[in-house]
């Protein structure tokens, strides 16, 4: 385990520069990332730079022993560019266009950006490509932060209509995709289509996944602009940037692809704040008997879901670039931290493939928007709690390293795919159906019950997984079909979950039996489909050991259509009761099962435990709510996010983990 740490030098005298640097390195700090917003210190006119300060800065940290990471500045454009050339702007939905004065507020396919862009990368690339102090470039910053994945200005919209003929070819093909005959929406011309802006009361759903898909692949054009450059000057540096776990508007797979590596920013007391809503029903609202999270360390399946994402992007280590180390500014309450929990979370980073963890930041700002958001050093420039905590990890650091060397692999694959997000987010039937919150039910469960998981595109290799968890493949077409099929008679078992099955690749309803395509692979068919009011539910009837009822939110009534197909859960009250709600079908070698009802997270608990019982494959075991484990080689890592002492059995043996602890055994359960 490598740590870093995220360094404005712009911000402080030149003076305080030495003295900073050697504290890093006395801290254990080895990587530092500079410069991700220094534009307008590299370029305060356009074609002037001011080389000086920052070949000062990276001569002064690297003889100080440490490795320097540039930043594009690319993020936050100078005054000079925003006012000569107002055309780079962004316009969100409502016409309303994002002024200077902040961060990403420019279109990513402006042309004029683009050019400037293409200046400002190639001068740092060429200067910097081959100093022996940097090593690797991160691009831009926080791709869509800011709610800025979607512009809507007149550069988009000649771009859509672009990435629309390129799609689709002719016209007559669009209007077919997008059942344009609805409403009169029939175009003529590529020139007729605007974009699915607030000027729109309802906009087309087909119209609207293809803008998110287009403004996805805008940015994954605009940093590969950007990556081919430094590539060409700086051949032998490493290439990546910071994502933000679970962001939802931008495909971060995609994103993925052209880097060597991928990181992102973890800050779990405000990603509490940020993503509950987005992850939790009303229905998994917290069992009196058990523990709650302490105060100042989030929600350690949030944060463990966007680091299995992370993970997931590239399949192989990845870095926090940005791992909070005190309070943030950003969220509703910004609690502080206790000594230990920057530690926690570094250790989870760990466990959950992490190799480097880079601290934000060395110092609390003085001034500007990030005042209150706290550092290693405090405002005046003593030791905060997360400094001290980096002491104890240096002390930790080779068994960390040693750790962090070992496999990190899971039985279990959970499937995870944005355009199906999107086309959920964009016609969730109930105004609380989220895709996310599917999906971290079934996350959440592998957690509690000491699985393994894997988070993997509909793209993923699925033959390295026992079981592959699918709960909403919503949108499906016949390589999906095909590729599922053909895991399950190689051996696989696969679980499907409510509304899978019910679009097609343009986000039109499927003209089959639900669950469309998939129908055949199942072995059954969707009769019938619907949500229901919070307070009713119906009884299941079940030999499954757990599974109790009622079944609730969203249901849907199976038929099975082959001989093959049995029913492993019925309703037994309402009005189908007697048909089946959770089926399994044999294919050759392998199983297939499909989840009629959107389950509760004991619920969840109990289908995920059956089926891994029924392979036999092994797993941590049953573990409390707040006590996290991971094994990597022989090493179990448990990490208790509660206040109490928690404990885990471990083979049959109880292991105590001190509360806001962490607790390493290896697989002979002998504490290391």
């Amino acid at each position: 385990m490598n740590f870093g740490v995220c360094y404005y030098p712009e911000h402080w005298p030149e003076k305080r520069w030495e003295s900073d640097a050697l504290m890093m390195v006395e801290a254990g700090i080895e990587i530092v990332r500079i410069a991700e917003f220094a534009w307008a210190q590299i370029e305060p006119e356009a074609g002037r730079y001011q080389w000086s300060w920052l070949d000062r800065a990276i001569n002064l940290l690297g003889k100080a022993g440490l490795r320097v990471m540039l930043g594009t500045p690319t993020a936050a454009p100078p005054i000079w560019l925003t006012r000569n050339h107002p055309d780079i702007l962004r316009i969100d939905a409502g016409g309303q266009r994002r002024d200077h004065g902040t961060r990403r507020h420019y279109c990513p396919n402006s042309s004029t950006y683009h050019r400037h862009s293409q200046e400002i990368v190639s001068a740092m690339a060429q200067r910097y490509g081959t100093h022996p102090f940097v090593f690797g470039w991160q691009i831009d910053n926080e791709w869509g932060g800011g709610h800025t994945a979607r512009c809507y200005c007149y550069n988009c919209v000649t771009a859509f209509q672009a990435w629309l003929k390129d799609r689709y070819g002719d016209i007559a093909n669009l209007n077919d995709a997008w059942g344009t005959l609805f409403w009169s929406q029939s175009y003529m011309d590529w020139s007729q289509i605007h974009l699915p802006d607030q000027s729109i009361d309802k906009p087309n759903p087909s119209h609207i996944l293809d803008f998110y898909r287009f403004s996805s692949d805008s940015y994954v054009a605009y940093q590969r602009l950007q990556i081919d450059l430094v590539r060409q000057y700086a051949p032998e540096h490493v290439v990546t940037t910071n994502f933000m776990g679970l962001y939802r508007d931008l495909d971060q797979f995609a994103l993925a692809t052209d880097l060597d590596f991928v990181t992102w920013d973890s800050y779990p007391t405000g990603n509490l704040d940020r993503w509950q809503k987005h992850l939790y029903l009303k229905q998994d609202e917290l069992d009196a008997s058990e523990h709650q999270f302490a105060y100042d360390v989030g929600d350690p399946y949030i944060t463990g879901m966007a680091h299995a994402l992370t993970y997931g992007l590239k399949g192989r280590p990845f870095w926090v670039m940005e791992q909070q180390a005190g309070a943030i500014n950003w969220g509703s309450v910004n609690p502080g931290i206790r000594p230990g929990t920057t530690r926690l979370w570094t250790w989870h980073a760990l466990a959950e493939g992490a190799d480097t963890t880079v601290y934000f930041r060395w110092r609390s700002t003085l001034f500007a928007q990030e005042q209150y958001h706290s550092g290693l050093l405090q405002h005046d420039g003593s030791a905060g709690f997360g400094l001290a905590d980096l002491a104890l990890l240096r002390g930790e650091q080779q068994q960390l390293a040693d750790i962090a060397r070992q496999p990190n692999e899971a039985d279990v694959a959970l499937i995870f795919d944005f355009e199906d997000l999107w086309a959920l987010e964009i016609q969730p039937h109930r105004s609380d159906y989220s895709y996310l919150k599917h999906l971290f039910v079934y996350y959440r469960a592998c957690q509690r019950l000491g699985i393994q998981v894997d988070i993997i595109p509909k793209s993923g290799e699925l033959n390295k997984y026992s079981l592959v968890l699918a709960p909403t493949l919503h949108i499906a077409d016949e390589e999906l079909a095909h590729t599922l099929k053909q895991y399950v008679i190689d051996g696989g078992h696969l679980l499907l979950g409510v509304r899978s099955g019910f679009k097609t690749a343009n986000n039109l309803v499927t003209d089959q039996p639900f669950p469309g395509l998939l129908r055949l692979l199942i072995g059954a068919t969707v009769r019938s489909w619907q949500s229901l009011p919070e307070q009713f539910g119906w009884d299941l009837s079940t030999n499954i050991a757990g599974l109790n009822g009622p079944a609730t939110y969203w249901l849907e009534v199976l038929k099975p259509d082959s001989a093959s197909v049995r029913a492993l859960a019925s309703y037994s009250s309402g009005p189908y009761s007697g048909q089946a709600a959770l089926i399994e079908n044999s294919l050759n070698n392998g199983k297939i099962y499909y989840h009629g009802w959107y389950p509760t997270d004991p619920q969840a608990r109990a289908v995920i435990g059956h089926l891994v019982d029924k392979l036999g494959f092994s797993r941590i075991g049953d573990l409390p709510r707040g006590l996290i484990a991971r094994k990597r080689g022989d090493a179990i890592i448990l990490l208790n996010f509660t206040d109490v002492i928690q404990t885990a059995n471990i083979t049959g043996l109880p292991i105590k983990v001190p509360p806001r602890d962490v607790t390493v055994v290896n697989s002979l359960v002998s504490e290391s």
